[in-house]
């Protein structure tokens, strides 16, 4: 049996870039690792690609945690991924966007993981922005870094405010400090 990656990248490439539906199915396991073991989810995973042959993109599907373990909701009816008792909580596309702790880590919104910086997969491929333009956030976090006092980034890109690039700046240390 030839076993394949639970998530291979939409856009598959070195870099490796994740699609928009990429990272709302890492978020959504994310989501689901509060509620369940690693070794849980493995094994849902597992038994949803190779014991039933579902083998979409996995935000295609719908998991429900319930006592530790993973389940495949289908409207009517829910396929035990992984062996467990308790009650169901159903982890839909709304609560994996919103804001939550994991491990004590805070993950942000995903579409607006600051008040001045939003994702839209409409705008630049879904990568987060300086609300209300186009300006990628981590363009603007540069020049901050650089020595340029947030008052003057407007000089650089009209469209940006002080505040927009100070916020800018501290979701690029926060990616910052995910990433090590």
């Amino acid at each position: 049996m030839s076993r394949k990656a639970v998530l291979i990248p939409e856009i598959s490439q070195r870099p490796i870039l994740y699609s928009f539906r990429d990272v709302l199915a890492l978020r959504t396991y994310v989501k689901l690792r509060n509620d369940a073991s690693l070794q849980k989810i493995r094994q849902a995973l597992g038994t949803l690609r190779y014991d039933i042959q579902e083998c979409e993109h996995l935000l295609m599907y719908r998991l429900v945690t319930a006592g530790g373990t993973v389940h495949l909701a289908e409207p009517g009816q829910a396929a035990d991924l992984a062996p467990g008792k308790a009650n169901a909580v159903v982890h839909d596309l709304v609560g994996v966007l919103r804001p939550f702790r994991h491990d004590g880590w805070y993950v942000p919104d995903l579409l607006r993981p600051r008040r001045h910086v939003t994702v839209d997969p409409s705008i630049r491929g879904g990568m987060p922005v300086v609300e209300g333009t186009r300006v990628p956030y981590g363009e603007v976090a540069a020049l901050l870094r650089d020595g340029v006092p947030a008052e003057r980034i407007i000089e650089y890109y009209p469209s940006v405010t002080a505040a927009g690039a100070l916020e800018a700046a501290d979701f690029a240390d926060y990616v910052d400090a995910m990433s090590k």
